[in-house]
């Protein structure tokens, strides 16, 4: 079995992004998934609309350029980030742990556990 799960951390303010707007799309881009983040910076609804994940190639989309705009931060227009895709694979059972940890001029993703 292969679960998916994801946190998001506001590396601006060193703190969980509540309220970053995601979803999730398969190769095709047909939208599998779209959700918030809560207080935690987390996604539990993603793991219960996905209890489990085909092999294959995806796609989770951030909407970080509104999320810091929410929070007060003022950003250029266009902003550098509106949205952060991470395209991912998935080639074997087991657990999919995609983080991002995120500013307005950058991010960073690595597979967790």
């Amino acid at each position: 079995m292969t679960t998916l799960s994801t946190h998001v951390l506001d590396t601006m303010h060193g703190r969980p992004a509540a309220g970053v707007r995601l979803r999730l799309e398969d190769a095709s881009g047909n939208l599998l998934f779209a959700g918030e983040t809560n207080a935690d910076g987390r996604c539990p609804q993603l793991l219960e609309a996905m209890p489990e994940l085909a092999l294959g190639r995806f796609a989770l989309t951030f909407a970080v350029a509104e999320y810091f705009a929410d929070a007060g931060v003022l950003l250029p227009e266009p902003p550098f980030l509106d949205e952060v895709r991470i395209a991912f694979g998935v080639a074997s059972d087991g657990h999919y742990h995609v983080p991002l940890l995120v500013a307005p001029f950058a991010y960073s993703t690595y597979r967790g556990s």
